[in-house]
Parts: structure tokens; C-alpha cells; sequence
């Protein structure tokens, strides 16, 4: 009998040459997380679904503390609230020892709610409100004041009052960096630092000064940067002891620690290229312990970490609407995510897995997200299996920002899962509906559908 007519294919092979970097990265299913297949949890809970591992929220929170407290007698850290303020999220950091670091009323509101004394938080931000000033001076939180006229705001609203507010100040300095985050707080270059410290200590019977504090930026990749602002920072702090007679009780060197993500543009994926903690710890303790604190008077060093702590713990499930061929002859693979939920794809190439597995055959891909925005673009490139409509993915690192930028923008945002230490999940924050979204619209009565012919 004569065969049936079959099509003939041109199929690619993929022999991964090697280039200057190396030989071409294979990508490697990721089946399940903390022992969870990845199809039961978007069966459960909807597709696509961020997840975050409690295991790995404590063991990173632990890393950074054990970095730093076995180089430093004396180290407290403050988790950063905007980088994620679920509310689990920050009980599993409070549980482990952190205090919290907050930029606004909301964040402040959200921290004592969280079980966390007043003492205990730090008040940044360069928009405190007269309501917000007087509101973490009734708890005792630390101002760290960023600006004259927040400082005199400060001696107004709490003019009369019998305890006196706790206020640290921030200062930026030059650390080296390009380029230099000067927007925040009082210069110590060019004297306003000293100037503001100078106005603090003719207001000592108003204001307790407790500390100084300083953030070089965001995902610095440079730890010396951190051993010049820990020089500095005690050097003012010194010299603010011997001649203003103002003992400062803590150095904040704030955050800006990188974690393993892979920045755009750069040489090297991220866990290659990132600086591990260990430098970052040893440049701030070498440039502390050495900068003439007498020894049982070293101040308690702070620090505000964020991302280091959370981004690990963050993945991003979905899975592929479709594929098509764009003109230029690339694929493109269409998910049901986009950068209203993936925030952070404007600033990193996120490492992304297939759950499935699949045959050798790759190809350079272009990752689409579901809406209507020639903007919408989660990875401009990336070699990946030849997905089809219907299978899933996983995108890692996603715990930092994403969960505090992400947008209300033509979907629904979804729902958000904890995998305890046990392998359980738990829905931290349930999907958004139409009438959650809706609920705080308010239609004119002519506009009402009864009005309509």
C-alpha cells in the first residue's frame, strides 16, 4: 500500500557553541517549589500565581544577620517595608528579629498593626505629613529627618510635649558612586549635615538625637561603596560626640544590597557578577571597628535591608496563552503575565523555567505579557523550548517590588501564596475581583443604567 503523505519539517539543532561567555545555557524545567509540583498549585489557585517560600524569606534574613553580627558586636536589622509590606511577609522578618523601616503614614500604620513597637520603627522618606510627625512622635519612632523644614515642622508639632522625639539624620554622601543619590536627606560634603546637626543641638531640650543614617542607592554592586559611607558616617558621628556633645547611639548604613538577579545590559547573569554578602559585611565592620569607637562604645550599626532579603523567596507562575512568528522571523510566546504584575522585567532579565520537560530543540524567544501595550514586554530575549499554548512556567526572584508596584491595569491582579515550613500553602492575598476593584466607584445618578434608552 501506498504511505500516507507526511510533510516534510526543517527542524534546528542546537549544539550550544561556545562564545565568550561560555557555552549556551540550557534551560532546565523546574517541576515543583519547596517540594510542591507547580501544576497543583495553579490548579488550586489560579493561573498566574505568585508564590513565596517562607523557608527561604528566614534562611536569607538569616545569611545577612549572620554576615554581618559575626564581623560586628552590635547589628540590628530593619526590614524595608516598600520593598514588600504584605503583612506575612513582614511577620516572618519581625518573628526573626527585625525591626521595620517605613516611608509613610501607611507603612507606619501597617508596622504597628504587625505587632512592632514604636521604638522599633524608623520613619524615612522625604513626604511626612504634620498628621505622620505627630503620629510616630505619640509611638516614639525615629524621624529620620531628610530636610530643614521637616525638621522646624517637626519642633512645631511637637511643641509642648513632655517627652521628647527620638530623630536621626540622614545624610548622603560621596561614596564613590555614579551617580550619586543626593536627593534624600543633608549633604556632608557641602556642610548641611553639620549645619543640621548643629540645629538639633541647639533644640536638645525639643529633640533626642539616636542616630545618623545614609542609603547609597539601590542594587550597589560596589561593597567598598559601603566601607567610604561607614568611614564617614562615624567620623561625623564622632566628631558630632566631641564637640556638640551629642552621643549618637546607631550608624544606619540603610540597604541598596543587590540580590542574585540579573541586572539588563549587564556581562555576567546575576548569581556571577553579584558581590557576595560576606564583602559587603566586612567593608562596613573593618571601616566601623577602625574608626577610633572606643571599644565598649560602638554604636549599634542598622541596616534596612530589602530585596537581599525577600527576592529569593519570590516566583511568579503562569502559563502560555500563545505563539507566533514575528515579521522579522523570531518567535514570540504570549503569557498571562505581563509587567502590570512583573514590575521588575523593566529592570532585570529574570531568570525564567519551563515546569514541563521538553525536547533539546531551542530557540531565541521574545516573552509577551497579556495586555493591550506594545510595552508589554517581560524578556526581549531568551533561549527557551518551543512552548506551547498551555504550558507553565516559573519566573524567579520576584519577591522584591513587585508585590508594592504592581498594578490594577486591564486584568485582575492575583492570587498570592506562602509555602510554610511545611510545604503548605496559604493565601496571603486573595485574587482581585470586579467588585473589589469597583468598590469605591461612585456613579452619578443621570448616569445610572435605568437613565440609559
Amino acid at each position: 500500500m501506498k504511505l500516507p503523505y507526511e510533510r516534510p519539517t526543517l527542524r534546528k539543532l542546537t549544539v550550544g557553541p561556545l562564545s565568550k561567555v561560555g557555552p549556551r545555557a540550557s534551560a532546565r524545567p523546574v517541576a515543583e517549589l519547596e517540594g510542591v509540583p507547580v501544576p497543583e498549585l495553579l490548579a488550586r489557585f489560579g493561573s498566574p500565581l505568585f508564590v513565596l517560600s517562607e523557608r527561604q524569606l528566614r534562611r536569607s534574613y538569616q545569611a545577612v544577620a549572620r554576615a554581618f553580627s559575626t564581623r560586628y558586636p552590635q547589628v540590628q536589622l530593619a526590614w524595608s517595608y516598600k520593598t514588600n509590606y504584605l503583612n506575612a511577609v513582614c511577620r516572618v522578618f519581625h518573628q526573626e528579629g527585625a525591626w521595620a523601616e517605613v516611608v509613610s503614614g501607611m507603612e507606619l500604620e501597617k508596622a504597628l498593626r504587625n505587632g512592632v513597637p514604636g521604638p522599633q520603627i524608623l520613619f524615612n522618606g522625604p513626604g511626612k505629613s504634620r498628621a505622620d510627625l505627630l503620629r510616630a512622635a505619640e509611638i516614639d519612632a525615629v524621624v529620620h529627618l531628610d530636610n530643614f523644614d521637616e525638621l522646624h515642622l517637626l519642633l512645631g508639632v511637637t511643641a509642648g510635649r513632655p517627652q521628647r522625639p527620638r530623630v536621626a539624620i540622614r545624610v548622603n554622601l560621596d561614596a564613590g558612586l555614579y551617580p550619586q543619590w543626593d536627593r534624600f536627606g543633608f549633604n556632608l560634603e557641602n556642610g548641611q549635615a553639620w549645619q543640621a546637626l548643629g540645629q538639633v543641638a541647639a533644640a536638645a531640650g525639643r529633640l533626642e538625637l539616636v542616630g545618623l543614617h545614609c542609603h547609597l542607592g539601590t542594587f550597589i554592586m560596589q561593597p567598598a561603596a559601603y566601607g567610604v559611607a561607614a568611614t564617614k558616617l562615624a567620623a561625623l558621628a564622632l566628631r558630632c560626640q566631641h564637640e556638640l556633645r551629642l552621643p549618637v547611639r546607631y550608624l544606619d548604613l540603610g540597604g541598596g544590597f543587590p540580590s542574585a538577579n540579573t541586572l539588563k545590559g549587564s556581562f555576567l547573569p546575576g548569581p556571577d557578577a553579584v558581590p557576595d554578602l560576606d564583602e559587603y559585611a566586612a567593608a562596613v565592620s573593618e571601616a566601623l571597628l577602625g574608626a577610633g569607637f572606643r571599644p565598649e562604645a560602638l554604636p549599634l550599626l542598622v541596616l534596612e535591608a530589602g530585596r537581599a532579603l525577600v527576592d529569593e523567596a519570590g516566583y511568579l507562575l503562569g502559563t502560555v496563552l500563545a505563539t507566533k512568528r514575528l515579521p522579522d522571523g523570531r518567535r514570540a510566546t504570549v503569557l498571562d503575565f505581563g509587567v502590570n504584575l512583573l514590575f521588575t522585567s523593566y529592570w532585570y532579565d529574570h531568570h525564567i523555567s519551563p515546569v514541563g520537560n521538553f525536547s533539546e530543540q531551542t530557540e531565541p524567544t521574545v516573552l509577551y505579557g497579556p495586555l493591550c501595550m506594545n510595552i508589554d514586554v517581560v524578556r526581549e530575549s531568551i533561549v527557551l523550548p518551543l512552548l506551547a499554548a498551555g504550558d507553565q512556567v516559573v519566573v524567579h526572584r520576584v519577591g522584591a517590588y513587585n508585590l508594592s508596584q504592581w498594578q490594577q491595569f486591564i486584568t485582575l491582579r492575583p492570587n498570592v501564596v506562602l509555602l510554610d515550613l511545611q510545604g503548605q500553602a496559604h493565601v496571603i492575598r486573595e485574587a482581585e475581583t470586579l467588585e473589589y476593584v469597583q468598590q469605591l466607584e461612585r456613579v452619578p445618578g443621570h448616569l445610572s443604567t435605568e437613565h440609559n434608552g
